[in-house]
């Protein structure tokens, strides 16, 4: 399949993400933190990931939610409810709002800076894949959603072999696939602490962390 160059600015950015409810969000966090840190943590690194976006350049920015808009969404996005169903049923469905070349991140890599999505939508791929340390993935791109992005559908998600399954699935389409770097994301107290310290400057998700530090000593 010959791969499809685009211009800077012309990709459309989606971050999949859950209202930061005590309860609702970052459940394995609890314990060591009580679900009112954890749902802080989770909030602080939502807001983080909507804060770069708007450094990227790009024609549209989607917030695809479960809940509603609070205080910590800037100006700049547009949002669309979540579909119902299973996490590949979601994602399928938030790449259907889609026009043009599309990256979906999740909520969980307050770490991201804009360098690490630089080319995208302008590299010549028609895939773009970023690869989660606990087996699963971080980001997933299509320079043509609304036909590719029905490739999520099927996949077995929260497991060890979910990133393998959906790169798989990728290639078997004949798709050309951009990798991005290979990305923690943010499940447990442990991982919480290690992408804090990969955070850039002025992390929301890398102050809190450390202002509830004295809550699980």
């Amino acid at each position: 399949m010959k791969a499809r160059t685009t211009t800077e600015g012309s990709v459309t950015l989606l971050v999949i993400a859950k209202e930061p409810v005590p309860g609702r969000v970052k459940t394995r966090l609890t314990p060591p933190y009580a679900p009112r840190e954890a749902a802080a943590l989770a909030e602080a690194a939502l807001t983080d990931t909507l804060h770069m976006m708007l450094q990227v350049p790009a024609r549209r920015r989607v917030l695809v939610l479960d809940g509603a808009p609070g205080p910590w969404l800037p100006p700049g996005f547009e949002v669309v409810p979540q579909a119902s169903g299973d996490l590949d049923e979601r994602i399928a469905a938030a790449f259907t709002v889609c026009d043009g070349p599309s990256l979906l991140v999740g909520m969980d890599t307050p770490q991201l800076t804009p360098h690490l999505l630089a080319g995208i939508g302008r590299d010549g791929h028609d895939a773009w894949f970023g690869p989660a340390a606990d087996g699963g993935f971080w980001a997933l791109g299509f320079t043509d959603p609304v036909r590719d992005g029905a490739l999520v559908r099927g996949v077995p998600m929260s497991t060890d072999r979910t990133g393998a399954v959906q790169r798989r699935r990728l290639t078997e389409a004949g798709l050309t696939v951009g990798d991005l770097p290979l990305l923690h994301d943010v499940d447990t107290a442990a991982d919480a602490a290690s992408v804090a310290a990969c955070c850039p400057p002025g992390s929301r998700f890398a102050a809190t962390l450390a202002s509830l530090a004295e809550s699980v000593r």
